[in-house]
């Protein structure tokens, strides 16, 4: 009698505990003050830009804005689960008039060992390569007004992982 008690005591505690899972709840404070925020030459010179990759080798912005002089904070993240080695992302910047099949090809024989990066003179930032799950970032300053191309440095990504960072 006493096991069936025990039994029905631990069966009572999982229907309870796996109840609430699907319930939780994110909440956020705003507090507000005044009506209208002054915008500070800190927050005019910065900006936090987010960008993300995923294993089917896709970004999820083929865009990106700044303006010239801004300090630019871009947080990168692997949304995939698959490792560095075999679906590897970084975000790479480069200077304008760059061939990117010729860097993508300079890129994939510097190899592992220089985390996929050659022509150090071809770039404005990067971020290290990351895998599955994974989050980096990369500050820089952001260049001159004009039209920059993006791509993912790992062999073979570039044709599909890249995009303009406009620059205002």
């Amino acid at each position: 009698m006493r096991i069936k008690k025990f039994l029905a005591v631990i069966a009572l505690a999982t229907i309870m505990v796996s109840c609430g899972e699907g319930e939780k709840k994110e909440t956020k404070e705003t507090v507000k003050i005044g009506s209208k925020k002054a915008a500070t030459k800190a927050d005019e010179n910065t900006v936090n830009l987010a960008l993300a990759g995923n294993d089917l080798m896709k970004y999820d912005k083929s865009e990106l804005k700044a303006k010239a002089g801004q300090e630019v904070t871009l947080t990168f993240r692997h949304t995939g689960k698959i490792g560095i080695k075999v679906m590897g992302h970084n975000f790479v910047l480069l200077k304008q008039g760059t061939s990117i099949p010729e860097f993508s090809a300079a890129a994939a024989t510097a190899g592992e060992a220089k985390d996929w990066i050659a022509n150090e003179d071809q770039i404005i930032a990067h971020t290290k390569m990351i895998g599955g799950g994974q989050t980096t970032s990369v500050t820089f300053t952001a260049p001159a007004a004009g039209t920059y191309d993006f791509i993912c440095s790992f062999p073979g990504h570039s044709g599909l992982m890249k995009g303009k960072f406009i620059v205002e």
